[in-house]
């Protein structure tokens, strides 16, 4: 687990014989995704998993902090045969913005640990229990925010701008043709 300071710019991931785990650290930071080919804006909680054997990269708009952790594929394979092998023949598969309460604990208990070492135990066991969570995560319920695309956002403030004088709505955006995002009670 290594704490980073990422600067604005262009940054390259290279192929690793790894899965990384990256947990945004940082107020909303807006970069372009070069493997999606589009923008994302990540908030502080949200979580990139880039698996082994995979490559990617990104333009940040701007400085942030991550919390990058770093699973052997022996790990999750010794963890899939653990959990009875169901979770074995799952590949693990890049995915973006995921919203995770455990995931991000699990993370927060392991950069906590960079100060105080507890000793490879506690590292260990932190790790399995992120093996575990990241095998099951078509299993389980993450929350996957629904967000407003970069273009709808713009269209909305500037509709909102432009009305600052009236009284705004729910209602009144809806009947205007704008469609809200609602996304499930944390």
């Amino acid at each position: 687990m290594v704490s980073r300071h990422i600067e604005a710019g262009v940054h390259r991931l290279p192929r690793a014989p790894h899965h990384r785990v990256m947990v945004h650290a940082s107020a909303a930071t807006r970069s372009y995704c070069n493997q999606v080919g589009r923008y994302f804006v990540r908030r502080a909680g949200d979580i990139d998993l880039v698996p082994a054997g995979e490559e990617g990269g990104f333009e940040a708009e701007t400085a942030f902090d991550t919390i990058e952790i770093v699973l052997q594929p022996a790990l999750m394979e010794r963890v899939a045969v653990e959990l009875g092998g169901r979770a074995l023949a799952t590949r693990l598969d890049t995915r973006h913005l995921l919203r995770d309460q455990r995931i991000e604990h699990l993370a927060r208990a392991l950069q906590s640990d960079l100060d105080a070492p507890s000793g490879s135990l506690f590292a260990d066991s932190i790790g399995a229990a992120l093996a575990v969570r990241l095998l099951g995560l078509d299993d389980i319920d993450i929350d996957r925010t629904n967000r407003l695309s970069d273009t709808q956002l713009k269209r909305v403030l500037e509709y909102i701008e432009a009305a600052l004088h009236e009284p705004l709505s729910i209602d009144r955006l809806e009947r205007d043709e704008f469609r809200l995002v609602h996304t499930r009670p944390r």
